[in-house]
């Protein structure tokens, strides 16, 4: 059986046992922590001295207070689940610095809560869970977010919103460009922007194609 957050499986074990990894939001998963867990060991490599212990909690933590995308307290999803993360870590005895570290890296890993990373291990969690939401995944999962908001896949009269505002809670399409292709220039490590690049290119490409479906022209 695979342990998918080696060198850290016991610790993770320990941790998913506290709260719901799954719940109800098939884009905030188990899968997609593993995905961000892939990411962060990834870009880790590339900045020695790094705490990968704490970077594994701060993974496995990260939304563990699931707020829907939709909620009024979605600005707050990660302040929330860096509350509850101390709770949950309490027993494992890391003193209070260290404590402090991780909240602040699930506090300021969410893109809607506009809080800067202070940290090395705040800046590579915030970038690995970014990566999970651009590129072929990101596609996916914003599909699969608006379909559950009860959205369309795009407005079918202006699909570039060339004469109407963005609405990106109504028009899956347009959370492009109002959120995902700005995520994808914000990324803090160098790995990570590495990384992006070449998934910001993906979903360009499939913007353009997309676009050039419904409008029934050659794409670009």
């Amino acid at each position: 059986m695979t342990e998918p957050f080696a060198p850290h499986q016991a610790l993770a074990d320990r941790l998913l046992s506290t709260f719901d990894a799954n719940g109800t939001d098939g884009s905030h998963d188990l899968s997609h922590i593993i995905r961000v867990w892939r990411n962060v060991t990834r870009i880790a490599r590339t900045e020695p001295g790094c705490d990968t212990e704490l970077l594994l909690a701060a993974t496995i933590l990260h939304d563990c207070v699931p707020v829907e995308k939709s909620s009024p307290l979605r600005s707050q999803a990660s302040r929330l689940s860096a509350v509850r993360a101390r709770e949950i870590v309490a027993p494992l005895g890391w003193d209070a610095r260290r404590v402090d570290a991780l909240t602040h890296a699930i506090e300021t890993h969410s893109y809607s809560a506009g809080l800067m990373a202070a940290t090395r291990e705040a800046m590579i969690l915030q970038d690995a869970d970014r990566l999970d939401s651009i590129g072929a995944i990101g596609v996916a999962r914003c599909f699969h977010i608006g379909g559950r908001m009860g959205g369309a896949l795009y407005h079918p009269g202006d699909p570039r919103a060339v004469a109407r505002p963005l609405e990106d809670r109504t028009y899956a399409l347009d959370h492009f460009p109002v959120k995902l292709f700005k995520v994808a220039d914000g990324f803090l490590t160098s790995e990570g922007q590495r990384l992006a690049a070449a998934r910001a290119l993906l979903m360009r490409e499939f913007v353009s194609a997309f676009l050039a479906e419904v409008e029934d022209v050659p794409s670009s």
